[in-house]
């Protein structure tokens, strides 16, 4: 049985809403994903997705429950353990992209690494200029987003998200702003990545048809996970 690189809990998150009552928005998650999952996160709009993927990647804290990722109870650390653990451990893709727009295509990959690390190496550049290469853009590495389609844009991404060899990608809505023969692009990128090197992907996605052809759907209705 392959090793679990995420372990939620009895995970609830409540909100203040600006009275003194408190609307909960996830009730009771229980979810495990195993080293090297491909696995899709489904649901309508408002059924708690964004929280849960938030929770996951450590920018929110949970009211109640615990989160384990690689093996770690997350819970109880603070911002430097948290931010430490994040860093090493998630990468992420959304939708948007969120690309650095004065930054080359190499520069916003290596931009994770050297945050890490606080200074700049070789190394760090190797890699990056690598993994452009694999996502195909090995000659745009000195091409600015706004010089790069949408598709391309999204490959930075992906390269950007894999920049530290983290051993889980959260990606949201990641082909959501892109046509369908992008999409399927981008979607097979990351499958190929996964399968080559491991790396396990959660995907908060609205079409069916791409979430089809992941290792295993999860379904997210009120705040609850659905067999």
């Amino acid at each position: 049985m392959a090793s679990r690189i995420l372990e939620l809990e009895g995970v609830r998150k409540s909100y203040n809403v600006g009275t003194p009552i408190e609307v909960e928005v996830l009730h009771g998650i229980d979810l495990a994903l195993a080293a090297g999952e491909f696995a899709a996160l489904i649901g309508p709009s408002g059924s708690g997705k964004s929280t849960l993927l938030h929770l996951i990647g450590l920018l929110e804290r949970p009211t109640a429950g615990r989160i384990l990722i690689a093996g770690k109870e997350v819970d109880h650390l603070d911002e430097a353990a948290m931010t430490e653990l994040r860093g090493r451990t998630l990468g992420f893709v959304f939708q948007f992209h969120h690309l650095l727009p004065e930054f080359t295509a190499l520069e916003n990959v290596m931009m994770p690494t050297l945050i890490e690390r606080g200074r700049y190496d070789g190394a760090m550049r190797a890699r990056a200029q690598w993994l452009l290469g694999r996502v195909g853009l090995g000659d745009a590495l000195a091409k600015k987003p706004a010089a790069l389609s949408g598709g391309m844009q999204q490959r930075v991404a992906i390269a950007r998200a894999l920049a530290v060899n983290p051993p889980m990608v959260l990606a949201d809505e990641p082909t959501g702003n892109l046509d369908s023969h992008t999409a399927d692009e981008i979607f097979g990128l990351m499958r190929e990545i996964n399968r080559e090197v491991g790396t396990a992907f959660l995907i908060v996605t609205h079409d069916a048809r791409l979430a089809g052809r992941c290792d295993r759907r999860i379904e997210l209705m009120d705040g609850s996970i659905w067999a």
